[in-house]
């Protein structure tokens, strides 16, 4: 019993020596063959091939990380020059290099239903509440010269607004008038392209310089 049995660990021995060393492949018995020369000629610049160091693998570990995170793009304005030049000083400040943008864009010119000037802000409170209670909606203002007063709708033509004033006209606003709010030119847009979870405690700091306006989803 014991020599049959050191006879088939022998022939197993040398069978399996046979398949490994590929002798049985004109058999169909082989194993996967672990060196592929064809691969190296479909090989894209291979010279370019570096091995990082530990310091810039972590470099390049934190940008993937830091691309994963989830952002948001937000943005507020328009700016006049003198409203660009602080709320940049802010910037420069506040928020990390390469994360806002200050873009110049074209203004088209704006009319609106405007009431005021009024006295104090006492004044200013009655009408909102009067308006409030007519199911309207007044908008604060964009333009210091018109303070204090409200908007009841902004125009890009003074016709549109016009019109807006004769149907208020019907429902009992009689003090309100047609003006322009803002000239055709070009102002400065801030743009917040990525903005984290982590970054948005920081844009407390900028609220102030912002004035009036909000920051807003990018459209």
């Amino acid at each position: 019993m014991l020599r049959l049995l050191a006879l088939i660990l022998i022939l197993a021995n040398g069978v399996y020596f046979a398949w490994s060393d590929g002798m049985l492949r004109a058999y169909g018995f082989a194993p996967a063959q672990q060196q592929e020369p064809q691969r190296l000629t479909q090989q894209i610049q291979p010279e370019a091939l570096r091995v990082l160091t530990p310091a810039e693998f972590k470099r390049v570990e934190a940008q993937v990380l830091a691309d994963l995170v989830p952002k948001e793009c937000l943005q507020a304005g328009p700016f006049d020059d003198a409203q660009a030049t602080a709320l940049r000083r802010t910037l420069e400040t506040a928020l990390p290099t390469g994360s806002w943008q200050l873009e110049s864009v074209a203004v088209p010119a704006r009319w609106i239903v405007y009431m005021g000037k009024f006295a104090n802000a006492e004044g200013l409170a009655k009408k909102r509440g009067e308006l409030t209670a007519m199911n309207l909606v007044p908008q604060g203002l964009n333009n210091p010269d018109l303070e204090i007063g409200l908007s009841l709708g902004g125009f890009d033509t003074q016709a549109a607004a016009a019109a807006e004033l004769a149907k208020l006209g019907l429902r009992g606003i009689r003090t309100a008038k047609v003006v322009q709010e803002r000239q055709e030119g070009r102002q400065f847009q801030l743009k917040l392209p990525g903005v984290t979870q982590e970054m948005k405690p920081r844009l407390n700091d900028i609220k102030p310089a912002l004035g009036a306006k909000l920051l807003k989803s990018c459209g």
